[in-house]
């Protein structure tokens, strides 16, 4: 069997709970050809990418599915591309707050995502559930996270990508899209089964 690495955000921004951190523990433990294994990540930039680097050195996989929260989001989003662009909003967990730095100095500008996004997206819509690709991963931690696993395997085997999700509907105010986290779950199973 193949190995998989799926990672999801620990709470951020004053938030209770991250819907992706609830979503992966909830993936069953293989899904088509994969072993999963699942992975709590902090919302902190370098910090992210670096913990994400130190399980996969120890695990080998064959793929890496990072998972984060988008609020204001209706669909699950498979991201296309990661930008070499740090720039916060907010802070991340640790405080941090960069403005126009890059992730990693004299590195290219972008990278496209190596998992099959468009089959993921398919396989999601085939359920009936909203689904899209994404053009944008930001430039918070997600981004940060999906540059720098990108930039590391760029010469590998080892495809990686990154799927942004709704909030939960606890999460959402009024007029707030959100989805149910089974709903979340269904779909980030239909992406792994559809990866090969």
């Amino acid at each position: 069997m193949k190995k998989l690495l799926v990672t999801g955000f620990d709470p951020f921004g004053g938030q209770p709970v991250n819907p992706a951190r609830e979503a992966v523990l909830r993936l069953p433990d293989t899904v088509g050809g994969y072993e999963i294994t699942k992975l709590e990540i902090p919302t902190v930039f370098g910090l992210a990418a670096e913990t994400v680097l130190q399980a996969a050195e120890e695990l080998r996989p064959h793929a890496i599915l990072c998972v984060g929260q988008a609020g204001g989001r209706s669909a699950v989003t498979p991201e296309v591309v990661a930008i070499n662009l740090r720039e916060a909003t907010i802070p991340d967990n640790a405080g941090n707050v960069p403005v126009n730095t890059s992730v990693i100095e004299n590195a290219p500008a972008a990278y496209f995502a190596s998992l099959p996004v468009r089959d993921m997206v398919q396989a999601v819509k085939e359920r009936g559930i909203p689904c899209a690709l994404s053009y944008t991963a930001g430039t918070f931690v997600c981004n940060d996270l999906l540059y720098t696993l990108l930039h590391h395997y760029r010469d590998s085997d080892v495809r990686v990508g990154f799927v942004h999700i709704p909030y939960l509907p606890e999460q959402a105010g009024e007029g707030v899209p959100s989805m149910e986290l089974s709903t979340v779950v269904e779909a980030l199973t239909a992406m792994i089964g559809a990866m090969d």
